[in-house]
């Protein structure tokens, strides 16, 4: 069946980037969610434009009792996909490097520059900041193959990073149910940044008290 026109007009106004958005959310009604949520993390982390948190929650929402394992999904995956996007920083920049610089939202030759300079400073905070905030983690992932920081110190700071902003998330719908969705809508990025800060905070409180 044909859409109708007054649907065709709604599809126009809303863009290819939410028709995207709302494709990837469409995936927490198919019994295939959870290797949805597997693909998307992993492609989040080196190319793909949507975040996995909304079909995290989407999923978690439907069936709290797994929101866990949903988060465990979307660490592993993640850090697979970042993994991947490591390589191909480290092994084929030179050859793609134009193609993500023109197709992929977020990775611009600026922004590596600027990750580059953190790298030389921060390293592993680096990494750790841009897999738990809303930094766009992919330019992070690929940057870092380019910059040739240490493979260790990238998995283990992405494992750290993209465990702790999934499973805080998970653990919210965990514990308070579906009540809490509205709130985690609207409020989400504030949410990681305080969780981080008071993440950070104990870090160091463990630094001065020991």
């Amino acid at each position: 069946m044909s859409r109708s026109n007054e649907e065709v007009v709604v599809a126009r106004r809303v863009g290819p980037f939410r028709r995207l958005y709302d494709w990837v959310l469409s995936w927490a009604d198919s019994k295939h969610g959870p290797v949805a949520l597997g693909v998307l993390s992993f492609a989040e982390s080196s190319f793909f434009p949507i975040p996995p948190d909304p079909l995290l929650m989407a999923l978690s929402l439907g069936k709290p009792r797994k929101a866990l394992w949903f988060a465990t999904i979307c660490s592993v995956a993640s850090v697979l996909g970042g993994v991947a996007g490591y390589l191909i920083g480290w092994g084929v920049w030179s050859a793609v490097g134009d193609f993500f610089f023109r197709y992929v939202p977020g990775v611009t030759p600026e922004a590596f520059q600027s990750v580059g300079d953190l790298y030389s400073r921060w390293n592993f905070w680096a990494v750790f900041v841009a897999g738990f905030t809303p930094l766009p983690y992919k330019v992070f992932t690929l940057s870092a193959g380019v910059f040739k920081i240490s493979l260790p110190v990238f998995i283990i700071a992405s494992i750290a990073s993209r465990s702790a902003r999934f499973f805080f998330l998970a653990a919210l719908i965990f514990y308070f149910g579906p009540g809490i969705k509205g709130f985690i809508d609207k409020h989400f990025n504030k949410l990681v940044w305080l969780f981080f800060a008071l993440l950070v905070g104990g870090f160091l409180l463990i630094r001065l008290v020991f």
